[in-house]
This record gives structure tokens, sequence and C-alpha cells, in this order.
């Protein structure tokens, strides 16, 4: 069962229970002041890796399969419908010459 850190918002302590990783915070009870006001806190965690590790993946193989899949997506079909350039603004320029000093 995991550790699990709490604040108690009764009385301001923090503390530490074991408890199965089901239980609820609201049902959890403060031991200095016995309050079921119980925050559980976001803390650091430790975690152990069992068996064999795989050889030869290191940084470089991951940066290997990280190339792989963007290659990956350059190969896909273009999306669907295409975009229409904008069209230009009117131009103001008129043939007429009327505003044009001659």
């Amino acid at each position: 069962m995991p550790m699990y850190e709490y604040r108690c918002e009764g009385c301001g302590e923090g503390f530490e229970i074991v408890q199965p990783m089901n239980a609820r915070s609201e049902d959890t009870v403060c031991p200095h002041c016995q309050a079921k006001k119980a925050v559980r806190l976001l803390s650091a965690f430790a975690s152990k890796i069992v068996g064999d590790h795989k050889p030869g993946f290191g940084e470089m193989k991951a940066y290997d399969m990280l190339h792989e899949r963007m290659d990956k997506f350059g190969k896909l079909p273009p999306i669907i419908g295409k975009r229409k350039p904008p069209t230009p603004p009117p131009s103001s320029d008129s043939d007429s010459g009327g505003d044009k000093p001659s």
C-alpha cells in the first residue's frame, strides 16, 4: 500500500498515512484533531523497475524512435480539401486618373 501525504484544513497540520489506493481523502481522519477535513497533497514518490534492462536502449535509441515517427508523419496523405489562396484586396488605383496628378 502506498503512503499518502495530507494536510488537515481543520487544524492545518500535515501528516502521512499508509492507505489503499482506492481510499478517499474525504474519509481520512486527521490524527491531530480527528476531523475529516484532510486534503491529499501531491508529493514526490519513488519507483523501482523490476526485470531485465533492455540492452542498447539509451538516449540515442529514443531519439532514433522519435525521428522514425516524425518521418511517418511526413508520409501521411494530404488533408482532404485545400485552402484557397487569399484574394488580394481591391486596388484603390483606377485607370480614370481622377486623383493622380498629371
